[in-house]
Order: C-alpha cells, then structure tokens, then sequence
C-alpha cells in the first residue's frame, strides 16, 4: 500500500520512482525534530545509504553534527506522513508544511 502512494506521488510531480531499503540508512537532524516543516533530500544512493537527508523547521545546518544516521524502516514507523516521499529517486527534494507541499528536482544534489 505505501508502494502505491509512494508511486502515486512519483507520478504526480513526474519523478521516476527509486524504492528506499527498509535497512538503508538515512540522515536525521534528531535536534530539529517536531518543527515544521519538514524538508528532504535526495543524493545518489551508495551502499546501505538512501541518499535521504531529512530535517524539520526553517534553519539548515552544514554541520557536521546536524545529521545523525537511522534506518528508514524506523524512521519511517516514528514518521509515517513522510513515508509517501521515499520513492522519490535522486535529485528531488520535498518540503511539507501541513496541507502545502512542494516537491521540486535539484540537479545540484547529485554532483556529491
């Protein structure tokens, strides 16, 4: 069911659909969380990493620190409103600020 939607949003915003492994890891500014909005990113994919970057609020920090690895599966069960966005494939960002929601692609997020 969650593949629908995920594919469902690929689809509506002309994005082709890159599944994230449940056991890949993604970045989580942990210190951001409960803000809004919520933003993500995208870059290539390599091994056990989604390339997903997901933070909340308004602030990005190039930190080193601001993000913290987990897996998708269990971010995903403690954030299941950003579950929709995971097939999004590399290059495309998101931002989710209660009903409005912007999904765009990056072409910069893949030269890294």
């Amino acid at each position: 069911m969650i593949e629908e939607a995920q594919r469902a949003l690929c689809k509506q915003f002309g994005a082709a659909f890159a599944s994230t492994p449940p056991d890949d890891k993604i970045g989580v500014a942990l210190s951001t969380a409960g803000l809004k909005p919520i933003n993500g990113l995208r870059h290539p994919l390599t091994h056990g990493m989604s390339g997903w970057y997901i933070w909340c609020g308004e602030a990005f920090s190039e930190s080193a620190d601001f993000f913290a690895p987990q897996c998708a599966r269990h971010f995903y069960e403690n954030e299941p409103d950003t579950g929709r966005f995971r097939g999004l494939s590399p290059g495309y960002r998101f931002l989710q600020a209660g009903d409005y929601l912007d999904v765009w692609y990056d072409e910069k997020l893949l030269d890294v």
